[in-house]
């Protein structure tokens, strides 16, 4: 019980996303060209969300790790568009 426990834990990849927000916030602040730092987060940003999604149990936490790589795809084109 305590290992199916710990394979659904999933604070370890929120905290994560959350510094990875952190991240790009500071990233965004920069002067100078940020779009491959950028392009880098998204892809730890869809780590966290491939994780999140491989670890749900519901059916709502998969729907939202699903929305969260639609939304992390849509920012991912953006960004390709920088620098």
């Amino acid at each position: 019980m305590v290992l199916n426990l710990q394979k659904i834990d999933v604070d370890e990849e929120l905290d994560r996303l959350g510094s990875h927000v952190a991240e790009a916030r500071r990233v965004f602040a920069l002067p100078e060209a940020v779009g491959r730092r950028l392009d880098f987060l998204m892809q730890e940003f869809n780590r966290e969300a491939n994780t999140l999604g491989s670890k749900s149990v519901d059916a709502r936490t998969t729907q939202a790790a699903v929305e969260l790589k639609v939304l992390i795809e849509q920012l991912r084109e953006q960004v390709q568009n920088l620098e």
